[in-house]
């Protein structure tokens, strides 16, 4: 704790003062460009990784950059979601998966859970990407892993979609899908493609999206 409040202790002393302008028109409002649902994973930090600003990114971090399909009962992810792009208007969200990822590792591994109730019975929100990763070949364990991190990050937006503010945002044609895979070593980030259905390096297909939205003719008839 004493870092945690040195840390702060800088923060009020420097990086405050240079952003108090900015800190002083988002005192009562924001409006975030994108929603960021990310690991909780301390190696991932997603302003550093876009290098946004305060107000810039509405953040979800949970273990495994889970979304669980949209159901009657109540979450905090859903309500987030909901918030997000009913009330906020975000025009992007971005499910972004990260290399070494513990959750993951522990489904591709079958590591047992029995001590962590709560652990296991959030991961099963990741079961698609399971039963998909378990029915191929893989060279290695480490390979198991990193083909499950991006597996799951396609399952999550599909659970993504299944939330209706989601679902009509994409349909109305204001938001657009990104599913992303942080590599922690390298710096390197990949990007999902939807219309191959492959992983691609971000830097060098920046427009890549997992899924565009394309108002639909009744969208632009109303």
């Amino acid at each position: 704790m004493k870092d945690v409040i040195k840390g702060f202790m800088r923060f009020r002393r420097a990086a405050y003062p240079q952003r108090a302008e900015l800190f002083g028109k988002l005192a009562n409002s924001q409006a975030p460009g994108a929603l960021f649902i990310t690991c909780s994973d301390s190696r991932v930090v997603p302003e550093l990784l876009v290098q946004s600003e305060p107000g810039e990114l509405f953040v979800i971090r949970n273990a495994g950059n889970i979304v669980p399909g949209y159901g009657p009962e109540p979450g905090g992810v859903s309500a987030t979601v909901e918030y997000a792009v009913a009330v906020l208007g975000v025009s992007d969200v971005v499910i972004c998966g990260h290399s070494d990822c513990g959750a993951m590792s522990a489904i591709a591994n079958c590591t047992c859970l029995d001590h962590l109730p709560a652990v296991a019975n959030w991961l099963r929100h990741a079961d698609a990407a399971k039963a998909i990763n378990a029915a191929r070949r893989h060279s290695s364990p480490e390979a198991r892993v990193s083909a499950l991190v991006r597996d799951n990050v396609v399952a999550q937006l599909a659970n993504l979609r299944t939330h209706p503010s989601v679902a009509l945002a994409v349909e109305q044609g204001k938001l657009d899908l990104h599913g992303w895979v942080y590599d922690i070593e390298s710096g390197g980030m990949l990007a999902l493609d939807g219309d191959s259905g492959r992983f691609v390096q971000l830097d060098k297909f920046p427009h890549t999206r997992a899924m565009r939205s394309q108002p639909s003719a009744l969208a632009l008839a109303g």
